[in-house]
């Protein structure tokens, strides 16, 4: 869609670049002003003797042009603008996800020691050493 409308868009600058030479192309009414001074002798001698009909009816067919070329393109832009919100109203929502926090070092402690065995527990009882 964004390729019609940019080649719309070229199309309406050089219609209205066109539109604006045709404009002072013509022969004002009073004979004289830009029109006289812009060749109004060489459209005449171009064109024929019946000029102003010819760069009247160029003007209102230009002018014509001018306006559909520029509602649509007016058109089309709303509906690219429409169809953008709805492209992005339809996506998947993003959810930021905070950052795994860091684990918490172990608390340091002093070691459980465990009771050191004597003497007199490694030794055997006398009752279990008799028993055959």
């Amino acid at each position: 869609m964004s390729i019609v409308l940019g080649i719309l868009t070229f199309a309406l600058i050089v219609l209205s670049l066109f539109l604006v030479l045709i404009v002072l192309a013509q022969k004002a009414k009073s004979d004289g002003g830009v029109g006289a001074a812009m060749g109004g002798g060489m459209t005449e001698a171009a064109f024929g003797a019946d000029t102003s009909n010819v760069l009247s009816k160029a003007t209102i067919y230009a002018a014509i042009a001018f306006f559909v070329i520029a509602f649509s393109l007016y058109l089309g832009r709303i509906y690219e603008r429409k169809h953008a919100t709805a492209a992005a109203n339809n996506a998947l929502p993003t959810i930021a996800v905070p950052a795994a926090p860091a684990p918490a070092p172990a608390p340091v402690s002093a070691p459980i020691s465990a009771p050191v065995p004597t003497a007199a527990a490694k030794t055997p009882a006398p009752e279990a050493a008799k028993k055959p």
